[in-house]
């Protein structure tokens, strides 16, 4: 009876938020970052492999539409890629050849060319950096999206900023490049997604279950520093549920994040991707401080 008190209690937390935007050194939902760093991997050294980097990224990137359950950031494209976010977790529904942005049913105001525009305006203006994006098709099932990503690439970005190829690139050959995370079928566009070492135990039912997701987290965290450094390694610390909405997720899952890297703090540690919703600038520049 207790603890069905306390999980009532939770919901209720969730469902009837208090209080306006935050914007804390873990969690920020304002609309700006407090502030940018766009070029940070400048000062990588050209011969390390990417995978070997610590880069922060963001899940449902574009997901900034649609109440509650469906937004994931707060952030525009241009300010989280100017924050330092290096991962983009991009979701396009194909009909007809044409693909929109979209989480689920919730349709996010934009389609793929926005998405590669904002990319190459970003790259061109700063040439030091590379952005890897994962592109997914979400609501529609058509399994066949690779041409209109194709036709996409040529009408909005160019098909030379693509790094074309399954081989992990060194921090050198990425710069200025767009690293496609291929999650979809049809021929090499780039990575494959599926290549990578990946933790992503999104289902998060309630708040009760928030430790059991940050055990997931933090297992894989783990295994990073120690894992194939020639393989990529990407950990989700997004999760969502009816009774657990991702903002209300992320303020608890991104707090653990926070404490935990300040326990690594100084040490040399390679945590690969680390992807995030609602991450604020503090935090963002802790991971990118671990290079």
């Amino acid at each position: 009876m207790y603890q069905t008190l306390i999980q009532l209690f939770l919901i209720a937390r969730v469902v009837c938020p208090t209080g306006g935007a935050i914007q804390g050194p873990v969690y920020d939902d304002t609309p700006l970052p407090e502030f940018l760093n766009p070029s940070w991997m400048s000062g990588l050294p050209d011969s390390s492999l990417l995978s070997e980097v610590t880069m922060p990224g963001t899940h449902n990137t574009m997901a900034v539409f649609g109440g509650a359950l469906a937004e994931c950031q707060s952030w525009s494209l241009g300010s989280q890629l100017r924050a330092g976010v290096r991962f983009l977790d991009v979701r396009v529904r194909h009909v007809k050849g044409n693909l929109t942005i979209h989480h689920g049913v919730s349709y996010q105001r934009a389609h793929f060319g926005h998405v590669l525009q904002g990319v190459v305006d970003f790259l061109d203006e700063y040439p030091s950096e590379t952005v890897l994006m994962r592109v997914k098709e979400e609501l529609s099932e058509t399994y066949n999206i690779y041409g209109a990503v194709v036709s996409y690439v040529h009408r909005y970005a160019s098909w030379d900023m693509l790094w074309h190829s399954r081989l992990m690139p060194t921090v050198g050959q990425a710069r200025g490049k767009l690293i496609i995370l291929q999650d979809f079928h049809g021929p090499d566009l780039g990575m494959r997604y599926g290549s990578l070492d990946i933790a992503d135990d999104w289902k998060v039912p309630s708040l009760l279950q928030v430790p059991k997701k940050w055990q997931s987290v933090h297992k894989h965290l783990e295994l990073a520093p120690v894992g194939n450094m020639a393989q990529m390694f990407l950990t989700y610390t997004s999760g969502t549920g009816v009774f657990a909405y991702p903002s209300a997720v992320a303020q608890r899952i991104n707090a653990q994040l926070y404490n935990y890297l300040t326990g690594k703090t100084g040490k040399d540690h390679r945590f690969g991707v680390i992807i995030m919703d609602y991450p604020a600038a503090p935090i963002i520049q802790m991971i990118i401080d671990f290079n």
